[in-house]
């Protein structure tokens, strides 16, 4: 578990840094498309390490948690190279399995609002952006929209949700405040209105790619 653990937070280490590279370097530089690579592996190896780690601590808030996070990396990194926009057997289950874990988030934030856990306003807000994004990036492959400028916005989106999820893992791992969720949610209150900025930067203003 110890072993697991350490795995776990230099990874986290290294996909923030990366993160960080990915954002301010020029998009499609090679400095831009390494730092994008190493975020993805790093997301990997977190989503590896936890994985077991829930399991063993019988902790289904942290397994879907880690669902969620690296679902964002994996679509990003398909948006980023699938420039043809066709989905293969991989992307609709990553997308199903985005959908169901939101679903289930959603359920549990029920048992934890009747059982006055102030954590079911993270569930809440995670659920429903899993299944907005996982929804969203779905209806791109069934309409074969995501070309373009839409493949672009479809990529921005997830990595950038997902350096959410890392900011927020940093946050809750070194910083403990009552009510817990706070800064659980706070990192997406701050950064998503970014997101959004981004998004209409690049489907309104650039060309197509």
């Amino acid at each position: 578990m110890q072993y697991l653990l350490f795995t776990h937070i230099i990874a986290g280490s290294i996909s923030l840094t990366a993160a960080a590279l990915a954002v301010l370097s020029t998009k499609g530089k090679k400095l831009h498309i390494l730092s994008g690579r190493t975020y993805f592996w790093g997301m990997a190896i977190l989503f590896l390490t936890a994985i077991p780690m829930s399991i063993i601590s019988v902790n289904i808030f942290l397994f879907l948690v880690a669902i969620f996070s690296f679902y964002l990396a994996f679509a990003g990194m398909r948006f980023a190279r699938n420039r043809k926009g066709i989905a293969n057997f991989f992307d609709w289950v990553a997308i199903g399995l985005m959908v169901l874990s939101g679903v289930i988030m959603l359920f549990l934030a029920t048992k934890y609002f009747m059982d006055s856990n102030s954590q079911y306003i993270t569930l809440t807000v995670f659920g429903f952006i899993a299944i907005s994004l996982g929804y969203a990036d779905f209806k791109s492959y069934r309409n074969k929209s995501a070309i373009g400028k839409q493949r672009i916005a479809r990529h921005l989106t997830n990595m950038l949700a997902g350096t959410i999820a890392v900011i927020t893992a940093v946050l809750v791992t070194n910083i403990y405040i009552e009510p817990v969720f706070i800064l659980w949610i706070l990192p997406t209150i701050v950064i998503t209105p970014i997101i959004f900025w981004w998004n209409r930067k690049y489907t309104v203003s650039n060309k197509a790619i």
